[in-house]
């Protein structure tokens, strides 16, 4: 891909109406354009992170045994009635007619659908546990949209479902989950803590939410550092292992503000580990028991009776991440980005100094291409006759982790090569192959 071929709408200064790094780089380096208050078309660049980050997403469900549904947008407002919460929700749930005047809604939340679709398909308790989960568009009306993608009206997201007999067997699949996201955050290159969290209107007496430190954070958070070494890596998907890995967690203090008790974090953390920031909720998951299960009536055949099913649901909110990751680790004072090499947009740029009579920089750039290309290892090439100063500016800006630069100085085989924050080496393209492969591993 050529970068003078590309839509990749670049503005000079950050938006005036922006107000925190992820919303002016995203405007900025042309990731998404806004169509409608908090309403975003995303642009080639943000939508290609956005379906990497989903397909990490998808993968760690998948590796936990979680199936994959779709689920449309619009719901009947008659299964909301059922559950209870169709006047319980409020404003933000966006309510709409159809042609034949019946009641509809643009899905805030997935609870009473997939109940639904469980109690029409399920009948024996020998077909528990079932673990859903679907990858889709919601919307929430949200009274004051701002901060880009960060507090929008349309996002895209990552919701599952479990279904269980009993309490046991669903606080295993709530842990399952709870593996699964400390998984996913970690390939993702974030460190996300889990903390105890208030259920909202989802309800439920069990909650976790899943925090990225940020200074631009919503969430008031109160923690004892040392939740942050606990290691998750050799946990097995077996209920002690799992049971286990959330006790190590818990015995921490670690809640948002609405779960925040002075006395208890005073009792609980010595000075010396307390933390008292702000953070980005990345991930909520929720047990609620047979919340929806019981006044709509979602049932399983168990010993002769008729057992309501236990549930959970889990949430990620994928369009958010990129956003988040943003808000991590971009430096906007000195206009850096550096996306994790799972998620960039691109894993190299080639950056020829191209001038107008000489055109075998250029070349020496397509035969680079075509040795990145047979490595599979996804690239772009600046065309353009900037200079080089300003290439190096406006790819650490849209934050290419990787970067080979060909001047007139090049000799033989070998070129100047950089990662985003590490010094310039010259070094000859099968070295440079070679850390760009070790770095995906």
């Amino acid at each position: 891909m050529y970068f003078s071929k590309s839509f990749i709408p670049i503005l000079k200064n950050n938006p005036t109406e922006a107000k925190i790094k992820s919303h002016q780089l995203m405007l900025r380096i042309g990731m998404i354009k806004q169509s409608a208050a908090g309403i975003y078309s995303w642009l080639p660049l943000g939508f290609k992170v956005m379906k990497k980050i989903e397909q990490i997403v998808r993968e760690e469900q998948d590796r936990i045994g979680v199936q994959e549904i779709l689920m449309p947008t619009i719901q009947s407002s008659e299964i909301w009635k059922e559950s209870g919460r169709y006047e319980d929700y409020g404003e933000e749930m966006l309510r709409i007619k159809d042609r034949q005047n019946r009641e509809m809604l643009y899905g805030p939340t997935n609870e009473e659908l997939i109940t639904d679709i469980f109690r029409n398909s399920i009948k024996s308790y020998k077909s528990l546990p079932q673990l859903l989960y679907h990858i889709q568009w919601k919307f929430r009306d949200e009274l004051r949209p701002r901060f880009g993608i960060m507090r929008c009206r349309e996002f895209y997201m990552k919701d599952a479902y479990s279904f269980d007999i009993n309490d046991e067997e669903a606080f295993f699949s709530y842990n399952k989950f709870f593996l699964s996201y400390l998984r996913t955050f970690k390939r993702l290159n974030l460190s996300a803590i889990p903390m105890a969290a208030d259920t909202g209107p989802i309800g439920g007496n069990l909650s976790h939410e899943f925090i990225i430190l940020a200074e631009t954070g919503e969430s008031k958070i109160y923690t004892d550092k040392r939740i942050f070494e606990v290691k998750s890596d050799d946990t097995k998907i077996e209920k002690k292992s799992l049971s286990d890995l959330r006790k190590n967690y818990e015995k921490f203090y670690a809640v948002t503000d609405e779960k925040f008790d002075k006395k208890e974090f005073d009792e609980k953390v010595s000075d010396e580990f307390k933390v008292n920031t702000k953070g980005i909720e990345v991930g909520h998951i929720f047990y609620f028991g047979d919340k929806y299960s019981r006044p709509m009536n979602a049932t399983v055949d168990f010993q002769g009776k008729k057992e309501f099913v236990k549930m959970g649901s889990y949430g990620v909110g994928v369009s958010r991440l990129v956003g988040a990751i943003i808000e991590a680790k971009y430096d906007d004072k000195n206009e850096i980005m550096k996306w994790p090499i799972s998620v960039s947009p691109y894993e190299c740029v080639i950056i020829p100094l191209i001038n107008k009579n000489d055109k075998s920089n250029l070349e020496k750039a397509n035969n680079i291409s075509k040795i990145l290309k047979s490595s599979n290892i996804d690239f772009i090439i600046d065309d353009t006759d900037e200079n080089f100063s300003s290439k190096i500016k406006k790819f650490n800006l849209i934050g290419i982790p990787f970067q080979i630069m060909i001047g007139n100085k090049n000799e033989g085989n070998t070129f100047e090569f950089k990662e985003i924050g590490n010094e310039t080496q010259i070094l000859d393209i099968g070295k440079i192959i070679e850390i760009i492969k070790t770095s995906k591993k």
